[in-house]
């Protein structure tokens, strides 16, 4: 991962929206200068994906205007 040598040592946190129920759940890494460490809460140890600050917080914005939409049946 560019700039992240091992994402084990990294401090995970889910979003306050996951629950304690389980289920599908994503989780992301602070304190990473200009990355956004994104992984499956299932899968501690499993791949992460690392994206630039900026195109993170770009989608999390289309998120939350409602500018990206589901598949179209």
């Amino acid at each position: 991962m560019s700039g992240i040598s091992d994402p084990t040592t990294l401090t995970w946190r889910k979003s306050s929206y996951s629950g304690d129920h389980g289920g599908d759940c994503l989780e992301v890494a602070d304190a990473v200068p200009g990355l956004v460490p994104i992984r499956d809460s299932k899968v501690l140890h499993g791949p992460a994906l690392v994206f630039p600050a900026g195109v993170w917080s770009a989608f999390v914005g289309a998120v939350r205007e409602g500018g990206l939409t589901g598949p179209r049946g």
